[in-house]
């Protein structure tokens, strides 16, 4: 037996439930299992990182390292070697440093990780993940579909479960159905392959928050439905002896003003645009300087460095901006990476950053009113809105689909380009502890501070998992 199993011959099965923006405000009567079950535990509040966004936050959780060390300043960024913006990408060779996973294996050498759905999921050294994988084949259509790890791991879940909804976990249709085949998913690896560790993450909140804000009225169902999966999920996994713990990303709160700083740059003669077909492409390679815009964080990256002091100056006198971060502002937050931009640009709490760079809506590129997360150079949570300006809009997405059915090529352009219609957003570091993550543990003889750096989750998963670390101690600085 090795010193390691010596030491840690028995690690406590863990699982780490993401329930995304879930925040202390939303613990109420729309969610009666989370409340109590919440209140026999510990919860503490979680200072988020900057940006308070998914891959971000979910990186800084996972590494116990801040952005400026593990490189994921965001959901997407500008590659300025291929000249290239990209969001979304999925290997987790991004990351830039150690996993709470491969921490573990050192303690353990029969320790294993099941990632269900957290992002930078595709070759990573976790023993099992399940991550959204459409395919695209060359006749334009985009059909639902996963990757797994072992790779037979996806049709056997397929087979089980049914084809994963995924045109219901991202657009105009996203609901409730994706976060519950993730949570039945979660189960059925848990079942095969009892895993020590299983990271599950449930976004459904994500999706009418954004739509609606803190609207009550019009939010409660999603909570009441989120809270379900939860009681089902956690009641399962304490059958198995495990320990639940918890965790948010971000919270979401009600916006109002949508800020389109890649338009101002482009009036002041930044932007460089290339026209297709009658139709306006974003050149970034060309550009003198453009915004990443990522929710409440952009990224503004300049490719003539004596532009920096006019181009800061015209960004703190925008509307909706509340910092303009750079190099000194960016150290300050821990965003001090090549990645980052060579600005970072904060919006105030009632504002969120459109990535439209085009004058004329008629110039819009056509991936514009489309759900592509890839093509778009910035986050689009107009997405989630089929335009109600269509006449007949059933009708129209039915013929669509039936072209697709049919093996034909087809554009859904049927998203808006209205950017008021967004409720809800996040990003920035929130003011009241009411609108910031949080995290739960039932473990008994675990220590909580009230308030918990990003960075302090790392620890907290090994410690559940039976594996004392030292204690983090930093300073995060507050807006």
């Amino acid at each position: 037996m090795s010193t390691a199993e010596q030491n840690w011959p028995n690690m406590k099965k863990t699982v780490v439930l993401d329930v995304v923006a879930l925040s202390p405000r939303l613990l109420g009567e729309h969610t009666p299992f989370l409340s109590a079950w919440v209140s026999k535990g510990k919860m503490a509040s979680i200072e988020p990182v900057l940006p308070a966004v998914t891959c971000s936050a979910q990186a800084t959780y996972l590494s116990g390292k801040w952005p400026s060390e593990h490189g994921i300043v965001g959901n997407g960024w500008y590659f300025k070697d291929e000249c290239e913006i990209k969001f979304w990408r999925q290997s987790n060779k991004l990351v830039q440093a150690q996993k709470v996973w491969e921490e573990a294996r050192k303690h353990d050498p029969s320790f294993t990780c099941a990632n269900m759905f957290w992002w930078y999921n595709m070759y990573s050294s976790v023993d099992y993940s399940v991550t959204p994988r459409p395919m695209y084949p060359s006749d334009g259509r985009k059909l639902p579909d996963i990757y797994t790890q072992p790779m037979d791991l996806r049709d056997r879940l397929q087979k089980e479960l049914g084809q994963f909804p995924l045109f219901e976990f991202w657009g105009p249709n996203a609901n409730i159905n994706s976060t519950r085949w993730i949570a039945e998913a979660s189960k059925k690896v848990d079942q095969w392959h009892n895993p020590t560790l299983t990271l599950i993450y449930l976004p459904h909140l994500d999706y009418n928050l954004q739509r609606q804000g803190l609207d009550f009225s019009k939010i409660g169902k999603d909570l009441r439905e989120v809270d379900a999966v939860c009681k089902d999920l956690i009641t399962y996994y304490e059958g198995q002896g495990a320990q639940v713990l918890l965790v948010s990303e971000y919270a979401i709160t009600s916006v109002k003003h949508p800020v389109h700083i890649n338009r101002m740059l482009r009036e002041q003669g930044y932007i460089t645009v290339k026209e297709e077909l009658g139709l306006e492409l974003l050149d970034a390679g060309a550009s003198k300087a453009f915004a990443v815009a990522d929710h409440q964080l952009a990224h503004v990256y300049v490719n003539e460095a004596g532009e920096i002091p006019r181009i800061k100056a015209l960004l703190q006198q925008l509307p909706g901006v509340e910092l303009v971060l750079d190099r000194e502002g960016k150290a300050k937050y821990h965003l001090q990476h090549e990645r980052a931009g060579d600005l970072v640009v904060v919006a105030d709490k009632d504002s969120w950053f459109t990535y439209y760079y085009w004058l004329d809506d008629k110039k819009a590129p056509d991936f514009a009113r489309t759900v592509d997360i890839h093509r778009k150079p910035g986050y689009d949570p107009v997405e989630m809105f089929a335009d109600p300006n269509i006449r007949l809009l059933k009708a129209r997405i039915g013929l669509k689909l039936l072209k697709k059915k049919l093996g034909f090529r087809y554009l859904m352009d049927v998203i808006p380009l209205d950017a008021s219609l967004v409720k809800g957003s996040h990003g920035r570091i929130a003011e009241d502890p009411a609108d910031r993550p949080l995290l739960v543990s039932q473990h008994k003889s675990i220590q909580l501070n009230q308030k918990l750096l990003p960075t302090e989750l790392h620890d907290i998963i090994l410690q559940h998992l039976g594996i004392e670390k030292g204690a983090v101690s930093a300073n995060l600085p507050r807006q």
